[in-house]
């Protein structure tokens, strides 16, 4: 890029930057607040349908509510609900187990074009496979830590 290019680059995006509206940043983490901790009272109702009706104990009642919640989202974002919402909810719906079954999903769905290995299962885990793989590193050295800490301490 020449002098010139990257000089009138700058003077674009400061010209852009005037028109831009402002972000309520405010607003848009409150919002994200509240929703994260809907979706988390929802995923706390289907746990004590599950403890409640099922006869589950609390803990085991963990496994199956995650599974109810990653399902719910996903034919959620079938249905084309779930995006809509998560733009109007912002970081809030992305963080509960329910944003990355989105992610997942939309992946599935965007490639199923292109077949089911090479398509739907090839591109659905180019997110999910960093992601298992740093929760598996992470639980790893959580886990060693605590065996150290308990035998050593």
């Amino acid at each position: 890029m020449t002098t010139a290019s990257k000089n009138e680059q700058k003077a674009y995006q400061q010209t852009i930057k005037k028109y831009r509206p402002a972000k309520p940043m405010g607003k848009n983490m409150i919002r994200a607040f509240l929703v994260g901790g809907l979706i988390c009272e929802i995923g706390q109702i289907v746990q004590w349908f599950f403890v409640k009706f099922a006869h589950f104990s609390i803990q085991d009642a963990g496994n199956p509510t995650v599974a109810v919640m990653i399902f719910l989202a996903a034919c959620l974002t079938a249905l084309g609900v779930y995006d809509k919402f998560a733009g109007w909810a912002g970081a809030g719906s992305a963080v509960p187990v329910t944003g990355f079954s989105n992610t997942m999903t939309s992946a599935a769905m965007e490639h199923r074009a292109e077949g089911w290995v090479a398509g739907v299962g090839g591109n659905m885990f180019k997110l999910a496979g960093p992601v298992i793989v740093y929760g598996v590193v992470s639980a790893f050295f959580v886990s060693l830590i605590r065996y150290l800490w308990i035998h050593l301490v």
